[in-house]
């Protein structure tokens, strides 16, 4: 393993600036500065954000992630595929769309609630399953066509959350998947388990370390997602009780080529001070990963 091999390969995130789709999140940075506080910190790559934030079409997300020397290289796409068999995609197909436009390599989907809040579990029926599948094959259909990877993202809150419903997936779709280390761990699954049985359907890697103590009241349901976000459920790589470096060297070693999103979830209450906020914290991340890649 070499710094090249992962460095080159790490990418950000709008969601580590306290930038999130999810209704009453908090306080959003605006694109030039987080977009210009990544490129200081030596990030030359990142996920989209939630639609329309680097712009209402195609041609200002070009303009503006090109006078930033940033590329957009995915993005995440919740869309509720559990709920309606004839499920409209018209906007989901927009944001396919630009994603393509713009250059990205993968399509990071989620199976969203009703409501689109992380803050509740979803208990599917058999019916609901057999809905969610034809609507992800739907979809999947869309992105390949775009010429891109479509992934599936375990994520708090959604449809796809636990290890029993990862694994069902495993058996009953050929979805690639978004490995992220900090909502498979609060759905039940450690990240080394799910590289251990499905090595080969991991295209997409969200890095996150968790605070397991603050993670647990997630998964009893004690706290909500953002109320855990904001007591520090997720920290800097290196700082939490995840074995980041495990993951990464495992990863390397099965072959994996994807990319590493820096991902450390957060939410603002108001504009932090110049040079002050999330990036501290990301540049925390971007420093470990340097140091175990070395």
């Amino acid at each position: 393993m070499t710094s090249a091999s992962i460095i080159e390969r790490i990418a950000g995130a709008p969601i580590s600036w306290g930038v999130c789709e999810a209704p009453g999140w908090g306080h959003e940075m605006k694109p030039a500065r987080v977009l210009g506080e990544m490129r200081e910190l030596g990030l030359r790559s990142t996920e989209l954000g939630p639609t329309g934030y680097l712009g209402a079409t195609a041609q200002d997300v070009r303009e503006r992630i090109v006078s930033a020397y940033v590329r957009v290289i995915g993005g995440f796409l919740p869309v509720p595929m559990h709920v309606d068999p004839n499920l409209d995609l018209t906007e989901a197909t927009d944001a396919i769309a630009t994603l393509a436009a713009v250059g990205s390599e993968v399509v990071v989907l989620a199976a969203q609630s009703g409501d689109g809040s992380y803050d509740r579990k979803v208990l599917m029926s058999d019916e609901e399953w057999t809905v969610l599948l034809d609507n992800l094959d739907r979809l999947q259909r869309v992105v390949r066509e775009h010429g891109m990877t479509p992934t599936l993202h375990p994520h708090v809150g959604t449809a796809i959350e636990d290890r029993d419903t990862v694994l069902r997936l495993l058996d009953s779709s050929d979805i690639a998947l978004c490995l992220d280390t900090g909502h498979l761990l609060i759905g039940g699954m450690q990240p080394l388990d799910l590289l251990a049985a499905a090595a080969d359907r991991i295209a997409h890697v969200h890095l996150k370390d968790v605070n397991e103590t603050v993670a647990a009241t997630v998964a009893a349901g004690d706290a909500s997602y953002i109320g855990a976000v904001r007591q520090g459920l997720y920290t800097p790589l290196g700082d939490g009780d995840l074995d980041i470096a495990a993951l990464v060297t495992a990863l390397e070693q099965v072959g994996y080529q994807g990319r590493y999103v820096l991902e450390q979830d957060c939410a603002l209450d108001a504009e932090p001070a110049p040079g002050e906020g999330p990036m501290l914290d990301v540049r925390r991340s971007i420093d470990f990963l340097t140091s175990i890649a070395s």
